[in-house]
């Protein structure tokens, strides 16, 4: 490898350990929610939806663990919704939970940095 190359991956690495933490807009969050998610899933509290589970307070809540039919996969992933759980969700359901339901993927980092911003708002 030339040292010009060399010189190049490093500053690339070195680049992106220092790029800040990707910002997280909510409100960006809630537009791409109604474009790409709000087909199955409800935000209105006491709103029954019989595609996918409601959202409101899913960030700390048990998967599995509200009056919805969930796939047997996911009642028994023991996972709880945090932030970081809900990317990775998000990211390749299939791959975090396989056998799951859910079947859309959001494949840009930011994307889902909004959405998981937008569902951590949804308070009940």
């Amino acid at each position: 490898m030339s040292p010009r190359v060399r010189l190049f991956a490093l500053t690339i690495v070195l680049l992106g350990a220092a790029a800040p933490a990707m910002a997280q807009d909510a409100t960006a969050g809630g537009l791409l929610f109604k474009q790409r998610c709000q087909a199955c899933h409800t935000v209105t509290p006491g709103q029954p939806s019989t595609i996918a589970p409601g959202l409101i307070g899913v960030v700390g809540r048990k998967a599995g663990a509200t009056a919805f039919s969930y796939s047997p996969a996911l009642k028994a992933s023991g996972l709880t919704w945090d932030k970081a759980t809900l990317d990775k969700f998000l990211a390749a359901p299939n791959k975090l939970v396989p056998g799951t339901r859910m079947l859309v993927m959001v494949s840009d980092p930011k994307q889902r940095a909004d959405l998981v911003a937008y569902m951590a708002s949804l308070k009940k």
